[in-house]
């Protein structure tokens, strides 16, 4: 396999550090993109990027803390400017399944002038593990609105996976992978399925996307993260798109996307959710 240099910018991610695993087995030469590494990348500094880029092949970029932000399309308009003048081979840009603001974005990648593949993710699993569903799965009860809005949850294995495969391959150039889990969960039954395999008792309580709001307000979240969970509920969540299952995790890794109830048995036996059999 050619050895090319690779910038993942988020490389302590979610996904990110998953991708820069995969690479570096397969003795790839990585550069972690964030603000902690050095050459340093800072989404909030424009004046790292270039150096971070130097040398660099190919890119996966994932924005913090998401596409659909107010001005993220002007930022990722500015990166894919500088990637196109630094001679980068190739784009894979993480974006949000149902997220129209996300798909701005996604224009800007396409329209570079530049190599590139999209990947399309819906709710990762993760978020139960590690983020903003951890807390409340700790504290015994989960309350969240829009509790019958149904969720084809993805791992964030499977989308390193992908993006490991639409960085090397040049098939997947100019592709929109859709990437979701094989089946439909509730809230509820996402945190029943977590009380099952913790034994554990985590109550559940529908609530009003207003109470939930006022809830993160009272608990001091900054105003950025608020306003963007309050995007998801309202625009997300209530997008029909949002629940279609897609196959293209099997196209392009020729094998079945983790189910939310696998990773669930992966995770309880890890300890982060407390109790298990």
């Amino acid at each position: 396999m050619k050895v090319e240099n690779f910038l993942i910018i988020g490389g302590t991610g979610k996904t990110g550090r998953k991708v820069v695993t995969s690479l570096q087995q397969l003795h790839q030469n990585v550069r972690i993109g964030s603000r902690s590494t050095r050459p340093i990348f800072d989404w909030q500094q424009p004046e790292t990027w270039e150096a971070a880029l130097d040398g660099i092949d190919k890119v996966y970029i994932t924005f913090q803390p998401d596409l659909a932000v107010p001005g993220a399309l002007q930022t990722i308009e500015t990166l894919v400017r500088l990637a196109k003048k630094k001679n980068i081979k190739k784009l894979v840009l993480l974006s949000g399944k149902g997220e129209t603001e996300a798909e701005l974005c996604e224009q800007a990648v396409i329209h570079s002038g530049v190599e590139y593949t999209i990947v399309r993710a819906s709710w990762f699993s993760q978020n139960f593990s590690e983020s903003f569903f951890l807390d409340p799965i700790l504290e015994g009860h989960v309350a969240l609105p829009m509790a019958e809005a149904k969720v084809p949850y993805v791992d964030t294995g499977d989308i390193a996976d992908v993006v490991v495969e639409t960085l090397l391959h040049n098939e997947h150039n100019g592709k929109i992978y859709e990437l979701t889990g094989p089946s439909l969960w509730t809230f509820e039954e996402a945190t029943q399925e977590i009380a099952k395999a913790t034994n554990r008792e985590i109550h559940f309580t529908p609530i009003s996307l207003e109470a939930y709001i006022g809830f993160l307000e009272q608990a001091h979240v900054p105003s950025d993260f608020i306003w963007l969970i309050n995007y998801l509920f309202m625009h997300v969540l209530t997008n029909e798109d949002n629940a279609i299952i897609c196959n293209d995790i099997e196209k392009v890794l020729k094998r079945k996307a983790k189910d939310f109830s696998e990773y669930v048995k992966e995770t309880s036996v890890t300890g982060v959710w407390g109790v298990t059999n």
